[in-house]
């Protein structure tokens, strides 16, 4: 990690980190901490401004997860574990169903089924539901099959591109 911050450093100065609020279990909220892989990205915003393309060594960040390694932190604080929904934006929780909101029954995690089934390559219906699928059927070998994966996982960078912006479901669906 002090490798990572080193050449962050060298090539875009400071923050070397990214923070940013996010919901975790039951909805509370928590600073979520991620290595900075976008230029001109202000802190404690939803919406970065004026994005730069990533410098090649912030894609291979991205695409390997090595970005989330600050996220530790937050796993020693409490506010995340290893295997679970990954946190999402505050701005997306009016935008759950029922059904999509139990994903907050759980602590959100630094990878999920969703990551090992898909990442950003699956659509937001397919995403959540392998969250909820994750909070109905979470075990200690799911954790361990999860993880395993996600190792397997790490470098090849399938589905890192951006996953666009979840819009949310039709309010008669939202009730669901």
């Amino acid at each position: 990690m002090i490798l990572i911050a080193i050449v962050l450093y060298f090539q875009d100065g400071f923050p070397i980190l990214f923070q940013q609020i996010r919901p975790g279990r039951r909805e509370e909220l928590f600073t979520l901490i991620k290595f900075r892989t976008l230029a001109d990205t202000p802190s404690e915003t939803e919406t970065p401004a004026g994005k730069i393309p990533p410098t090649p060594f912030c894609k291979f960040l991205r695409a390997s997860g090595l970005d989330e390694l600050p996220e530790l932190w937050n796993i020693l604080k409490g506010d995340m574990s290893f295997v679970g929904p990954r946190p999402l934006l505050v701005r997306y929780l009016p935008r759950y169903s029922l059904h999509q909101q139990r994903r907050h029954h759980v602590r959100p995690g630094l990878t999920g089924l969703a990551q090992v089934n898909g990442r950003n390559a699956i659509d937001w219906p397919q995403r959540l539901d392998l969250d909820v699928e994750y909070v109905e059927t979470a075990t200690l070998g799911t954790d361990l099959h999860i993880l395993w994966n996600t190792i397997l996982l790490i470098g090849r960078g399938e589905g890192t591109a951006e996953p666009g912006e979840f819009m949310g479901n039709p309010l008669e669906d939202r009730q669901k």
